[in-house]
């Protein structure tokens, strides 16, 4: 029994030094794996679960208040540029536009009248010049026959007074002309600034009607519709969101000590939870120039007495491959896993120069004047004289 007791013990130890080995050299082959893998890979790529989904968000006003009468689509579904998505009652801007067309009319007409004045006036200024060289030729004529006693003084006194009212009769026909060319002066019947005010409140009522069909700016699916029919909006209402699906990127909120190497068009891989099978691929695209607490509503005020340093995370913009993105979407909103490699440092942390290319746009609105020009050469042609004297021409002869 003695002899057995150190024979066991002995065994004990051995064994639990051969643990401890193994359990060493367990731990040196994880150490030197750990230690290639950060050499290799890992020191050259920066991680980040704290991103999400972001993109564009279309809210949807109208132009012009009125009261809604039909919506054609729904949250969650699929909406085209250009298309009708609700539309108001148009019988005010019916109302407006008719007026407007009356008024253009109208316009035109009166115009029509000063130019018409115009030459009226300038006729009469030649009827009076007439008179005032009759006049002065008659009293020119009897002057020297006063003294000869030809005639009278008394009839003398007459074609005297006859030449001055001629005169005066000339200079207020001249007064009249100048007053009427100055209503038509430097100006066509079609471009009168009466009718160019007229043509404009009728593009204003034209396009308020055609405002009374709101359609869709951005192809994309209706998220937080909040009108309804019967609704009497203005137009500062929002009647729902359009968020555009090819028009996202990520936010991925970095430590600030996971900065130093990051820099624009650097790759990325994503891996998003809702779709956890799929890798996709983006770069860089910029950093923020705050970190969030920056921008939040109420910034932290760090000079006081209690302060406790936390570590600060700055928002990178990460875009996709827009090939991937249309193969497999992604929502807004949804969190993501993203990975940048930080391999070559080529790049910059900010950008060096102002891009002045167009980022975003819409086309829908570009064309609802396109047959209000048309509706005014049809009231101008139907109110206007196909012949006119031109002011240019008036102020010459006068």
């Amino acid at each position: 029994m003695t002899e057995t007791q150190p024979e066991t013990n002995e065994n004990n130890s051995q064994k639990r030094r051969k643990a401890i080995i193994m359990l060493t050299a367990f731990f040196l082959v994880i150490g030197f794996i750990w230690l290639l893998y950060w050499l290799v890979w890992g020191r050259f790529h920066e991680y980040t679960d704290d991103a999400y989904v972001g993109g564009n968000i279309v809210a949807v006003m109208a132009q012009v208040p009125g009261t809604v009468i039909e919506i054609t689509t729904d949250d969650t579904q699929l909406v085209t540029q250009g298309q009708p998505i609700v539309k108001l009652d148009p019988t005010d801007t019916t109302i407006a536009l008719q007026r407007a067309e009356a008024t253009l009319a109208e316009t035109v007409r009166e115009v029509r009248q000063y130019f018409e004045n115009a030459e009226r006036a300038q006729a009469t200024l030649i009827l009076r010049s007439a008179d005032l060289m009759k006049a002065q030729l008659d009293l020119k004529r009897r002057v020297g026959l006063v003294g000869e006693r030809a005639i009278s003084r008394e009839e003398m006194q007459h074609y005297t007074t006859a030449a001055q009212g001629a005169e005066a009769e000339y200079k207020a026909a001249l007064h009249t002309l100048r007053a009427a060319v100055a209503l038509v002066e430097n100006s066509h019947i079609y471009t009168h600034p009466l009718v160019e005010r007229a043509k404009a409140n009728l593009k204003s009522a034209y396009l308020n009607k055609q405002r009374t069909v709101i359609v869709a700016p951005v192809t994309g699916y209706v998220a937080k519709r909040s009108v309804q029919v019967g609704q009497e909006i203005s137009m500062k209402t929002t009647l729902l969101a359009i968020v555009p699906l090819n028009e996202i990127w990520v936010d991925a909120n970095y430590k600030e000590s996971q900065l130093s190497r990051i820099r624009i068009n650097q790759p990325v891989n994503l891996y998003a939870d809702a779709n956890s099978d799929v890798t996709y691929h983006g770069k860089v695209l910029g950093l923020s120039p705050g970190t969030g607490v920056t921008f939040s509503l109420l910034p932290p005020q760090n000079a006081t007495g209690n302060w406790i340093k936390i570590v600060q995370r700055l928002p990178v913009r990460i875009g996709f491959d827009p090939e991937e993105i249309k193969k497999n979407p992604l929502l807004i909103g949804l969190s993501m896993h993203v990975t940048i490699n930080t391999y070559h440092l080529d790049g910059k942390r900010l950008a060096t120069t102002s891009k002045t290319k167009t980022l975003y746009a819409t086309p829908v609105y570009q064309h609802q004047l396109a047959e209000v020009d048309t509706l005014i050469a049809v009231i101008l042609k139907a109110n206007a004289a196909d012949q006119f004297f031109p002011a240019a021409q008036l102020t010459g002869q006068a």
